[in-house]
């Protein structure tokens, strides 16, 4: 079975079909303050020189309007430079309460999650936790996340945290290696079933 496999993510997107390699395609743009306002998309941020210079489009905005003089838009939209908090906002993904929202933290949630399993699972997947995603490049991040869930963990655990080689496509990848296993016809609905079935043929398939 030939499956187009999809990773959507805030940042670009990873797509392919199964016996293909992977494509990541921007699903965003930035809009450089500095050079003629000229756009980039997400895969081009390496290019430019200064980034403090550029700010966000979400993909359902259109490009703002050209920049007046005074710093703000003619639209009146004011103009945010970035500072310390481009040093602050990543900490949000350990510290969520820092602005006020009452969940768990990356390794929190990571040790919640395991010890939510049966108790004879959790070891395993103590020592088999990988990181995915782009924030996971973030320097030092591999290690924090380490060294945190290390702290909340059983002494008598072990604890393993990967960094891929490329986590951006990793979870594509996984998609793809389930794709090609031999019992992956039953691990999904097709639109046929579902058309045929409704919602109880995933309540049959997935024991929900």
């Amino acid at each position: 079975m030939t499956t187009l496999v999809l990773d959507n993510g805030a940042y670009n997107a990873k797509i392919g079909y199964s016996h293909e390699t992977v494509s990541v395609i921007p699903n965003c743009q930035f809009r450089s303050k500095t050079a003629r306002l000229k756009t980039f998309t997400a895969n081009q941020i390496d290019e430019i020189k200064d980034p403090s210079g550029l700010f966000y489009i979400l993909p359902f905005q259109k490009p703002r309007e050209e920049m007046v003089l005074s710093g703000k838009y003619k639209s009146g939209e004011q103009i945010l430079r970035l500072a310390n908090e481009r040093f602050a906002v990543p900490e949000i993904l350990f510290n969520p309460s820092d602005i006020g929202i009452q969940e768990m933290g990356i390794p929190e949630a990571i040790v919640y999650s395991i010890q939510n399993l049966p108790e004879e699972m959790q070891p395993h997947f103590f020592k088999n936790i990988v990181l995915t995603g782009g924030n996971s490049l973030f320097p030092g991040f591999r290690d924090r996340v380490y060294s945190e869930v290390r702290c909340l963990t059983p002494t008598d655990y072990d604890v393993s945290v990967v960094l891929p080689e490329n986590p951006i496509t990793y979870a594509w990848e996984g998609g793809k290696l389930i794709s090609e296993n031999d019992d992956f016809e039953d691990m999904v609905v097709t639109r046929e079933d579902y058309e045929e079935n409704g919602h109880s043929i995933c309540e049959e398939k997935f024991d929900i």
